[in-house]
């Protein structure tokens, strides 16, 4: 699923970028894929006996308007190939793309407590440089770390939570009492 996923995130991509609309249309990507993803929706477009016209007037009342030309006719043309199982894949594929040529990335991070704005602005900041692209920063809340931080971008990871550093002077600790 993931290699068809990609290929139609690459034809679509391929489309914007021939229209120079790839930096315009991050947005439009996003709330399509958001939008999609609704429970609801998800039930019509995978329902069985409703014909692939009704689904179409549906996106069309929903979507048409909202969304670039060249988006909407991919949202048809996977309907009518009765693929709608690739379509947040590969809309989800498409933003990964636009993002990375944009120089853009998510870094995920965990911390045990709430990180105020200065210090995610700081985060943000200081990881941009460091990887010469724009970061945004996801934080999630998790006690269990007890202190420090989970950072997780760009496919490096750095674990400098407390609980980490406790795991590892734990294991040390019994590899030292064996000597």
């Amino acid at each position: 699923m993931a290699k068809l996923s990609r290929l139609y995130a690459t034809a679509l991509f391929d489309l914007l970028s021939e229209d120079n609309a790839v930096d315009e249309c991050l947005e439009q990507v996003v709330f399509l894929r958001d939008a999609l993803q609704d429970d609801e929706l998800q039930r019509v477009l995978t329902h069985p006996h409703i014909p692939s016209s009704e689904k179409r007037k549906l996106m069309e009342s929903a979507f048409a308007g909202h969304i670039r030309d060249d988006l909407f006719g991919f949202l048809c043309l996977v309907i009518d190939k009765n693929r709608k199982a690739f379509l947040v894949p590969a809309l989800t594929e498409l933003i990964g793309m636009i993002e990375r040529h944009q120089k853009k990335v998510t870094a995920n991070v965990l911390s045990a407590v709430n990180l105020t704005k200065a210090q995610i602005t700081a985060l943000e900041k200081m990881l941009s440089k460091k990887l010469d692209k724009h970061v945004k920063v996801l934080l999630k809340i998790d006690p269990s770390a007890i202190g420090g931080l989970y950072i997780h971008v760009d496919g490096f990871f750095v674990d400098n939570t407390l609980k980490k550093r406790l795991h590892d002077m734990t294991a040390s600790m019994k590899v030292g009492c064996r000597v």
